[in-house]
């Protein structure tokens, strides 16, 4: 608690539990008025769940203890006192602003909305209060954004809503639950910058669930550190990270991406480039406003003339913002979108031939950025990592498929730490593994047909730091003991610095910058890509 004020919110032994499962044991900490509080840890640490709790949005939850809010225990409140808190009081922004929005409303309705309902305003007025808060929150144009639906705003723009929504009523507490884990880095400064100045200019205070720590360190005045639903250390910010005590946050502040040593080799003295462009334009058609649109389409130009080549046994990392262009070249790599210019692909281009596409689409494969929704929650793991043999050979045996599907498994580490024979993994289903081992099954899927390429699409991003950190060291086992290369796209400069043999920077469509990764990230020549970096730091 900061300066010895009397705390705002104190939260006395909570405990949450559904059915017989204890999500969050005995935990108790206070937040001051002012105070920017961070609450820490991986998934499943019980983080979120404690400040759902808080105001009694945790489905189906037995919620003991107690949260003293102004004098006032938020925990045995009656139901219409306590929504005269939520949203008056006590504000919360949500991770993913693209499903807390209603996608049938403009984003300004939505303030409006919450602005008449708490503040009892006309609709005039709220709307006026709407534009205002939008302005407050950096969006450009607000008027016009009034209108957009939460599908015609970027990442950060809709982040940005949420925010106004949260702070429409002034609120005394922000509860703010991975305001930025969706958001490429630069945007994360950005919000960062914004809430923290809002936060001054307000004199609100901040319980900010995240476990992001470099966001930690650099916004947060103190921090608590959950794991399995129990707080393990606390304390101020920049003591708490010079010192760590409990093993826990030692092992989280040491989960930053790393190189591994052996990864430095270069590729054999004239080894041909496994995949090589130049001048690879990728263009989506558009419609042309007024009479024009009747006669003509308009085109936008997704990437522009890139060149770049790929060497076997290494890393070509693609960096750069959302909308920069770096997905749309990985799927023209991967001949799923049609394109201009010369892109070859162990030596071959894609063409219009389906027996020669499927060939070539043996050799490179893909994991995405989400494994649960790549995932079809309909198949079994063995039918999951079993399907590229189904389509690239067919007339294997079901006895040495299910080999080959039990090899995969044990090559991405997967039967390690697993109760039972790995044998009993195959009839499991997506939603019964973690998010790492989630990825490591889609991992397994891309390698069961020995591919020389894999597009990895932001493969850690939706990880937690020490579980990002694994998958990591997997790809990089499995490059040096396959002879794998990769095509990485990311925002993470961090990934990159530990994955990277090459780096090519992205920006509106066009390649600004390229070369080795080392001279790339720590003498950057663009300006671009000095922002990139300085906002990793």
């Amino acid at each position: 608690m900061s300066d010895g004020a009397a705390p705002m919110l104190c939260v006395q032994n909570l405990s949450v539990r559904f059915g017989s499962h204890t999500a969050v044991h005995d935990i108790s900490f206070d937040i001051a008025p002012g105070e920017k509080l961070a609450l820490v840890g991986e998934s499943g640490s019980g983080k979120t769940v404690s400040a759902l709790s808080l105001l009694r949005l945790a489905a189906d939850a037995q919620i003991t203890g107690k949260a003293l809010f102004d004098g006032r225990d938020l925990l045995s409140l009656p139901e219409h006192e306590l929504r005269s808190i939520r949203g008056q009081d006590i504000a919360m922004i949500f991770q993913e602003p693209m499903t807390a929005l209603n996608p049938l409303m403009s984003v300004g309705d939505q303030i409006a909305e919450v602005i008449a309902l708490k503040q009892g305003l006309a609709q005039m007025q709220s709307a006026r209060e709407a534009i205002d808060l939008l302005a407050e929150t950096g969006i450009e144009e607000p008027q016009r954004r009034y209108q957009s639906y939460p599908h015609q705003l970027s990442g950060g723009q809709r982040q940005r809503a949420m925010i106004a929504m949260a702070l429409a009523c002034q609120p005394k507490l922000l509860l703010a639950d991975e305001p930025t884990t969706a958001l490429d880095v630069s945007l994360r400064g950005q919000i960062l910058d914004l809430l923290d100045r809002l936060q001054q200019q307000r004199s609100m205070a901040v319980l900010m669930i995240t476990h992001d720590l470099n966001m930690v360190r650099r916004f947060a005045d103190r921090v608590v550190v959950m794991e399995q639903g129990a707080i393990v250390e606390e304390g101020d910010t920049p003591a708490l990270f010079d010192h760590p005590h409990h093993p826990y946050t030692r092992r989280l502040m040491a989960s930053r991406p790393e190189r591994d040593p052996l990864a430095n080799a270069p590729a054999p003295a004239g080894s041909p480039p496994v995949m090589e462009a130049k001048g690879l334009r990728v263009s989506y058609p558009t419609h042309l406003p007024g009479l024009h649109g009747w006669f003509k389409r308009g085109e936008f130009v997704a990437v522009q003339r890139a060149d770049f080549a790929l060497l076997p046994g290494q890393t070509l990392g693609v960096m750069g913002e959302s909308g920069s262009g770096k997905s749309t070249l990985a799927l023209a790599a991967l001949g799923l979108l049609p394109f201009q210019g010369a892109l070859s692909v162990v030596g071959s281009a894609w063409r219009g031939d389906s027996a020669h596409n499927k060939a070539l689409r043996r050799q490179i494969q893909v994991v995405f950025q989400d494994p649960f929704s790549s995932l079809s929650p309909r198949m079994t793991v063995e039918e999951i990592v079993g399907e590229g043999l189904g389509v690239h050979e067919p007339e294997l045996p079901v006895a040495q498929r299910r080999e080959r599907v039990t090899q995969a498994l044990q090559d991405v580490g997967l039967d390690v730490g697993t109760a039972g024979s790995i044998a009993s993994l195959l009839g499991r289903y997506p939603h019964e593994f973690s998010g790492g081992q989630r990825q490591r099954l889609a991992i397994a899927r891309a390698l069961i047909i020995h591919p020389q390429i894999l597009v990895l699409d932001e493969p850690t991003s939706a990880l937690d730091v020490t579980v990002q950190k694994q998958v990591l060291q997997l790809l990089q086992r499995l490059q040096r003991e396959r002879g794998l290369s990769y095509l990485l796209i990311t925002h993470d400069v961090a990934v990159i610095r530990a994955m990277a043999h090459t780096v090519m920077v992205m920006k509106m469509g066009q390649v600004v910058e390229s070369g080795p990764v080392d001279t790339v990230l720590t003498q950057p020549n663009h300006a671009y890509t000095r922002i990139l970096v300085q906002a990793s730091d």
